[in-house]
């Protein structure tokens, strides 16, 4: 019997966060990504949502044993559903799964942005696994692009990478481009860390 495989459209694109191999290039279809923001975390982080017509570029890669446990809790916030419609190139009863947020969401903004060390995490991800135009490609299929902070000097993100010139320039052109606000991490909040404080 095949593993059971995940279905990555963000950091988990980025082959350093996590040893499940091997990992391929898939699309999933009837989803787009996007930036939302929950009442489990004060920054930003993608999730993709049901979107007829549309399609998201990503990674898969086996989950041996469907021993999901590891994984699950490093996607905390996220729910793990079916996904049943992947381009793949692997036997046909394989099953997928894809991470997403629960329905619950708002955009990002300033007080609620994207980190900008999580973004450069995807963007490496995505350059090393599909080029330069791989990148556009990501740009180009995200909504809910909100504000950015600017956490590079000091990473808030557990699994921030460092890039390389070529990539940090990929991140800053895109972003200009789609003339996304940059904020301080403490002006939005960030200063004592991501999750919100207990009621």
């Amino acid at each position: 019997m095949t593993d059971p495989h995940f279905f990555g459209y963000g950091s988990l694109v980025n082959l350093t966060t996590h040893d499940y191999a091997p990992a391929r290039p898939a699309i999933l279809h009837g989803w787009r990504r996007v930036w939302r923001t929950t009442d489990r975390r004060r920054a930003a982080f993608l999730t993709a949502v049901p979107a007829p017509g549309h399609a998201v570029e990503g990674m898969i890669a086996p989950v041996p044993g469907a021993d999901w446990q590891a994984l699950d809790t490093r996607e905390a916030g996220y729910d793990r559903l079916p996904a049943p419609r992947v381009d793949h190139g692997l036997r046909a009863d394989t099953t997928i799964a894809v991470y997403a947020i629960p329905a619950h969401h708002a955009l990002p903004g300033p007080a609620r942005p994207v980190l900008l060390s999580y973004l450069d995490v995807v963007v490496q991800g995505y350059a090393r696994q599909f080029g330069a135009e791989g990148v556009a490609r990501f740009f180009a299929t995200t909504d809910g692009w909100g504000a950015v902070a600017d956490d590079r000097a000091a990473p808030l993100y557990p699994r921030a990478r460092r890039l390389d010139p070529a990539e940090t320039a990929l991140v800053d052109t895109h972003l200009a481009a789609l003339g996304v606000p940059c904020v301080a991490p403490e002006d939005a909040g960030l200063a004592d860390g991501l999750r919100r404080p207990a009621p």
